[in-house]
């Protein structure tokens, strides 16, 4: 089954003067943006309460080589503890975080799993990106580490200090101080690269945290 920010999300989806100049302009930029991407991650946290985007997510396998598998859908939250994932493409899935429980539903399956909020989030990905109140926090779980532009984007790497779980570590890309990309890896070699547009700082009526299991849903309570 397809999972998201709570696990990996896998399924059965010029002139020599020039350059130099634009080189010392480049290297300027970077060092800039390196030291600064631990403050646009504590501004994301503390400003941005809520949001709604579109991702388009690959995941690929260091130990299966080949294309990777692309997904695509919609993300949602609200801090400090509910978030939203429907999966439209290729497979249609739901996950949803209501505060209390994580919710996980595959329609292909019929089946919900139902497991204890609390239980699962505080050292994943979804903690880092929809559910902390602030960068202290996170650093009680986190080791937080700025780390050199890529892509045009500014990064932090989080490394889980619990050495138990599946994630190895996350890399957080910021556009300005908007969410761009995570880069997922876990300790089986599976990397999950989340790419987000059309973010909205609101949440749309329509989406709900709220979940019903569908009619004749097998329920497995973990």
């Amino acid at each position: 089954m397809t999972t998201s920010l709570s696990r990996t999300p896998y399924r059965k989806p010029l002139a020599a003067g020039a350059v130099s100049a634009l080189a010392m302009g480049m290297l300027a930029f970077s060092g800039a943006a390196h030291a600064d991407s631990l403050a646009t991650l504590d501004s994301y946290i503390k400003s941005t309460r809520a949001g709604y985007a579109d991702f388009t997510q690959v995941v690929t396998n260091a130990n299966k080589p080949g294309a990777g598998k692309q997904s695509v859908g919609t993300f949602a939250f609200k801090r400090p503890n509910q978030f939203r994932f429907d999966y439209r493409k290729p497979f249609q899935q739901t996950i949803v975080a209501d505060g209390k429980t994580l919710w996980m539903y595959d329609a292909d399956l019929n089946q919900v799993t139902q497991r204890s909020q609390a239980k699962v989030l505080d050292s994943t990905p979804a903690a880092l990106v929809a559910s902390a109140t602030s960068i202290e926090s996170l650093k009680q779980r986190f080791t937080l580490e700025a780390v050199p532009v890529k892509d045009r984007l500014e990064w932090v790497k989080a490394t889980p200090k619990d050495k138990d779980g599946q994630l190895q570590n996350v890399m957080i890309g910021f556009d300005g101080k908007q969410l761009r990309k995570l880069e997922i890896l876990d300790s089986f070699g599976q990397r999950s690269v989340m790419t987000f547009g059309n973010f909205v700082p609101t949440v749309p009526a329509k989406v709900s945290f709220k979940f019903k299991v569908p009619a004749g849903a097998d329920v497995l309570k973990q």
